[in-house]
């Protein structure tokens, strides 16, 4: 799976994709279940990759200081993009690598 489309595609399975702990929570992120796509990242903090993700779900709790925290972690500015948008762009991202 290497498109932004085959990942939307698996949204309709049981359970994500792949073992990619920062993919995983972006998949549980899309099906609302914010709870386990924040567990999937919690559990590889240090991790670019989660903590990109990280940021990204505390951006879209509506927690802004903890998801800039994330963001540095992550060595990244804080994004301004919408959140589907940020969605979109994490997970083109992450599929790419």
């Amino acid at each position: 799976m290497t498109t932004l489309a085959d990942f939307r595609a698996t949204l309709a399975a049981a359970a994500p994709p792949g073992s990619d702990p920062a993919v995983q929570s972006m998949w549980w992120a899309a099906k609302g279940s914010w709870d386990r796509a924040h567990e999937c990242v919690q559990q590889h903090e240090g991790t670019p990759r989660c903590d990109l993700v990280h940021a990204h779900l505390h951006r879209l709790e509506g927690d802004d200081i903890n998801a800039a925290y994330w963001y540095r972690r992550a060595g990244r500015t804080p994004s301004s993009l919408s959140l589907t948008s940020e969605w979109d762009a994490i997970a083109t991202e992450l599929l790419a690598q």
